[in-house]
């Protein structure tokens, strides 16, 4: 088999991977509001549809801006490491507004900060379904059976090891699939080094069959997230 080559299910192709509706266009997974530049250069890609690639916009837009504003302890674009997040909100007042909306100081004199629930789970399961289709050819525009997501700072010491463990693929992944490509680089199985790193410090991810199927994602090594499918 070529390696430079996927030889895919044509019948698991064409289709937004997002809604199942006919691709008009391409998508990076993960988004690159996500993520430094300059961008890695082999960003992956999926197709999807003109609507979906444009209704996620806003959202991830603000999922990015509130962990970093979280990160930096303040929602001052001057206060922010990361120059594209601080551009973002010197440009958008009314997202701006609505992050600092979100902090607020608890009793003890701690500050918290309180997400936009909704839209942070709609861009975990787009990010969890762009992936899943991208590394395994496999189409999940399904409902999941769990979607969790929180800050790594918040879950015990043993959730946390768990989350960033390598997971054992005993699976035998689709001839021609990513998985399959990786797989076979290295034929000892199981293999447990499976994290995707994206960019250091700011992204990273895993798709697994191991126990159902899921994907993690680890957002700016603070938000740690896991989609479910049976």
């Amino acid at each position: 088999m070529d390696p430079r080559q996927l030889y895919i299910d044509e019948r698991l192709t064409g289709y937004c991977v997002y809604c199942g509706g006919i691709p008009e266009t391409r998508d990076h997974v993960p988004s690159r509001v996500l993520l430094d530049d300059p961008l890695p250069s082999n960003l992956p890609v999926v197709e999807c549809c003109a609507a979906c690639n444009a209704s996620f916009s806003m959202d991830e837009a603000y999922l990015a801006c509130f962990i970093e504003c979280i990160l930096a302890g303040s929602t001052i674009p001057s206060n922010l490491k990361r120059p594209k997040i601080s551009r973002i909100l010197s440009e958008s007042a009314g997202l701006a507004k609505r992050i600092a909306d979100a902090e607020i100081t608890s009793d003890s004199g701690e500050k918290l900060w309180n997400p936009e629930i909704e839209r942070v789970r709609a861009i975990i399961l787009k990010l969890a379904r762009g992936h899943i289709a991208y590394e395994l050819s496999l189409p999940r525009t399904d409902e999941p059976l769990s979607i969790s997501f929180a800050p790594l700072v918040l879950l015990d010491e043993e959730v946390v090891a768990d989350f960033l463990s390598p997971v054992d693929t005993p699976f035998w992944p689709e001839i021609g699939s990513r998985a399959f490509i990786k797989e076979t680089k290295n034929m000892t199985w199981p293999r447990s080094d499976n994290w995707q790193v994206i960019q250091k410090a700011r992204y990273q991810y895993l798709v697994s069959q191991s126990d159902g199927n899921f994907v993690r994602i680890l957002l700016s090594d603070y938000l740690a997230c896991e989609v479910r499918w049976d």
